[in-house]
């Protein structure tokens, strides 16, 4: 199987991709740590900040929980629960504060119906199996020239790119919300909301890269298939 792998379309198509999701990789890591060393004038945490958020919302219910590791932040919507590393959650940082409202935006997104948020949740059960099953069968499809299993794996992975196609919108919005929340709020002004602003673009350059990974990969997947029937 060594043609699928070191293909020309994996070095002219996804390579390329790769390489623009590393780098999207290291500027947000970069952009955190720069503006981890500005601190906002009021002094609030951004668990506090976080909180905040919520409580102008209505959303008193979803609670706040400190979770271990640097940017593993993350809403979950069964739990209602925001969880905030240790890197972000006691820090008056900027940077911290800019991570934690936009996962607040999150919360606010799933508390108000937000469209893409449910065009997601439909589409996750298929990508979940897409992510783990569809190469193995566009491989196993190919090796045994068997043209069901190629449209069945190449299928499957189409789910999983949709599913971060909508997750796009999905991470812009939430952005977006923690922004405006934090300029219209007083929380941040000025330099320190643009701060925050370089941030969270910074993390959303990541789901792009990400995404545009997964479509160089399907593309691949397509023409590796039409090749072969050729």
């Amino acid at each position: 199987m060594p043609f699928f792998y070191y293909d020309s379309y994996y070095l002219v198509l996804v390579v390329p991709a790769l390489l623009l999701a590393l780098y999207a990789q290291f500027k947000v890591k970069s952009t955190f740590n720069k503006y981890a060393s500005v601190h906002g004038r009021r002094g609030q945490t951004a668990a506090q900040v976080t909180r905040q958020i919520l409580d102008s919302n209505n959303l008193t219910g979803v609670k706040i929980e400190r979770v271990s590791g640097h940017l593993t932040d993350h809403y979950d919507p069964r739990a209602q629960v925001i969880r905030l590393s240790d890197s972000v959650y006691d820090s008056t940082s900027v940077a911290s504060i800019g991570v934690a409202a936009h996962e607040a935006g999150h919360a606010v997104q799933h508390s108000v119906g937000y469209l893409p948020i449910k065009l997601r949740n439909a589409v996750l059960p298929v990508a979940n199996i897409g992510s783990t099953l569809a190469v193995p069968l566009v491989i196993l499809g190919l090796v045994m020239s068997f043209e069901p299993l190629v449209s069945a794996g190449i299928i499957l992975f189409s789910a999983l790119v949709l599913f971060q196609v909508v997750t796009l919108p999905v991470e812009f919005n939430a952005s977006r919300r923690a922004l405006n929340t934090l300029g219209d709020a007083l929380v941040l002004e000025g330099e320190e909301l643009k701060g925050a602003k370089r941030v969270l673009s910074a993390a959303a350059m990541t789901y792009v890269a990400s995404t545009l990974v997964s479509v160089m990969q399907l593309l691949r997947l397509v023409l590796l298939s039409n090749r072969r029937r050729d």
